[in-house]
């Protein structure tokens, strides 16, 4: 992997050249080992926290990581495109809109001891800039290289918070075209359910049933891009335990291996389908 500016980073994927990268402010990663119509995504999957918030910042590393998408990178590595956020969403949410990224309360808690000057929002909110600059440029080269592309949206989220039975996976739609795209929405749902996951695991899916897919970044290329579906996918966090911030590798991996032969399958009859 080698560090890159944003501006080389665009200039090698308008080139159509392979590569891995991380951004020169360590804010993102990029990989593209092939060109594909497809690509995957993991925005929340970053812990990182830059030092000068630390000491301002009430949330503790444990209350980061709870609400961050932890292992979510590891679960789509095997792709020949990913994108992954570095940076915790405490710092800016790539899922949110540049004037709401910077949080001043994050679920329900006030997160800073004094409110941020300008200039730290606006060194954070610089590095969401740089991000989606790059998503703009890698969705129109698949979209103008291939006439349609497929983006799964991986994130995850805290099954047990809630107080009654929510899927293993659940998929997110209320932003996309369903008249269009309802099939593949069912097939990538159905696909997901087939999943066998070790310790007993169950896996079911469903739709918006937790979450709606209401995501900045799911509207960013949705509302920029005709042809171009984002599947917002998220599975709960049964591959850890959410209260003792214990990662089970065997169930990340079980994940990983099923998703490395599904995608690709549910991204190619997507292609077949909606190509222009």
């Amino acid at each position: 992997m080698q560090k890159l500016s944003v501006k080389d980073i665009i200039t090698k994927i308008k080139n159509e050249d392979t590569f891995e990268a991380v951004a020169s402010d360590y804010s993102f990663t990029i990989k593209i080992e092939n060109y594909v119509p497809y690509a995957c995504a993991a925005i929340h999957d970053g812990h990182q926290f830059r030092k000068e918030l630390w000491a301002n910042c009430m949330h503790t590393e444990y209350d980061r990581w709870y609400e961050e998408d932890p292992e979510t990178k590891n679960m789509i590595k095997s792709h020949p495109i990913v994108i992954a956020g570095c940076d915790s969403r405490f710092e800016y949410d790539l899922n949110r809109t540049p004037e709401d990224a910077v949080f001043n309360t994050a679920w329900g808690k006030q997160l800073w001891h004094k409110p941020l000057s300008e200039a730290m929002k606006t060194k954070s909110l610089l590095k969401h800039t740089h991000f989606y600059k790059v998503v703009h440029v890698l969705i129109n080269k698949l979209e103008s290289k291939f006439g349609f592309c497929t983006v799964y949206d991986m994130h995850s989220y805290n099954w047990k918070r809630w107080d009654r039975e929510v899927p293993t996976w659940n998929l997110g739609t209320t932003n996309i075209d369903n008249t269009r795209f309802g099939g593949a929405v069912e097939s990538w749902r159905q696909s997901l359910s087939e999943i066998k996951l070790p310790n007993g695991i169950k896996s079911t899916s469903k739709v918006n049933n937790t979450f709606q897919g209401n995501g900045y970044f799911l509207k960013f290329i949705t509302n920029t891009f005709k042809n171009t579906l984002v599947l917002a996918t998220e599975i709960a966090k049964v591959y850890c335990d959410e209260y003792k911030q214990i990662i089970y590798p065997e169930v990340v991996d079980t994940v990983e291996k099923e998703l490395k032969t599904r995608i690709p399958i549910h991204a190619l009859n997507n292609y077949n389908t909606y190509k222009k």
